[in-house]
């Protein structure tokens, strides 16, 4: 495999929330500009190209019939592993073992299907709040960026916006400061630590005051946070499917250990709310694509976690949905 955007083929993407697909049913996604279709039978999820090697019709217009998939085009069967294991025209005849359409890894976790195209054995990005049941947790999205992956993930972690963008509620225009943070960068991503802004409703429970961010980076494309505020600790953890070069989709999953009395519908509606004041302004970004190239755009002092991850994805030597 060449180098470029080895980091995005190994690693492992969300394509779809679990409750998105239903039992017999096939769904088309697309990940790193692939067409891709799921498709469920039982508890069983499987995610193949969406092509039939036989003459390259579109899988996701095919059925589920039991446990095999059925092309539209020729009724061919194939059985869960892609194996085909029927031909209509030839009921006699055993099928080759060349005509089996291409599958790819696929685990739940989160209650999100992850894939990964190149069959590697990284592990799944940590949320590291899942497993702690002082953490009340609910899942937000799909949230579809007309952005690259990269411009959405660097949207995540850029807090001098909340007051312009999210006047009211993550940020105030009469308080716009930004303070000192830290900042550490390896191979295995970044650490921003004390990021401190003010809010005046920093979770959608109406209370305002100073929050300290501590954010992370693992993957080029999951970041995550823990929002410190008086009530106690919000942490978010943001997965994005590069669906293509300028475009994706990403899913929230929220976490607290505060705030048990307050309906979820309204604590979603909040995160619904801020993330739709986001997406006009990520699409309007030119170019759609991230540059990497530092002296492409501007930079502040406040900017100094999107030049550490631009400097890292130019590391990775990613390529997709990224300018050099």
């Amino acid at each position: 495999m060449s180098e470029i955007d080895r980091a995005l083929h190994e690693d492992w993407h969300p394509i779809a929330a679990l409750n998105e697909l239903e039992k017999t049913t096939i769904q088309e996604r697309c990940l790193l500009g692939k067409s891709l279709i799921l498709w469920r039978d039982g508890d069983r999820v499987a995610v193949w190209e969406n092509r039939c090697p036989h003459r390259g019709a579109k899988l996701s217009g095919a059925t589920v019939t039991g446990d095999r998939l059925v092309c539209p085009y020729h009724g061919l069967h194939y059985d869960r592993a892609g194996q085909c294991v029927f031909i209509p025209a030839h009921p006699d005849l055993k099928p080759p073992d060349r005509l089996h359409v291409r599958s790819y890894p696929c685990q739940i976790h989160y209650d999100l299907i992850w894939v990964n195209l190149s069959k590697n054995n990284v592990p799944i990005p940590e949320f590291r709040e899942w497993n702690d049941p002082n953490y009340r947790k609910f899942l937000c999205g799909p949230y579809v960026y007309e952005s690259s992956g990269f411009r959405a993930i660097e949207n995540f972690l850029d807090v001098s916006h909340f007051p312009f963008v999210h006047d009211g509620l993550l940020g105030d225009r009469d308080r716009p400061r930004v303070e000192e943070y830290t900042i550490d960068r390896d191979r295995d991503g970044l650490k921003l630590n004390n990021v401190g802004v003010w809010q005046p409703d920093p979770d959608g429970t109406g209370s305002g005051g100073r929050v300290t961010y501590d954010y992370s980076v693992s993957r080029p494309l999951t970041a995550s946070f823990v929002k410190h505020a008086s009530g106690g600790k919000l942490a978010i953890f943001f997965t994005v499917c590069p669906t293509a070069e300028e475009a994706c989709v990403g899913w929230m999953w929220i976490a607290m250990n505060y705030g048990q009395n307050l309906p979820e519908a309204e604590l979603r509606a909040f995160q619904d709310r801020v993330v739709r004041q986001d997406l006009p302004i990520v699409a309007s970004q030119h170019p759609k694509r991230l540059p990497l190239d530092l002296k492409a755009e501007i930079h502040l002092p406040c900017d100094r976690a999107s030049i550490a991850y631009r400097q890292w994805l130019r590391e990775l030597n990613i390529r997709f949905g990224t300018l050099w």
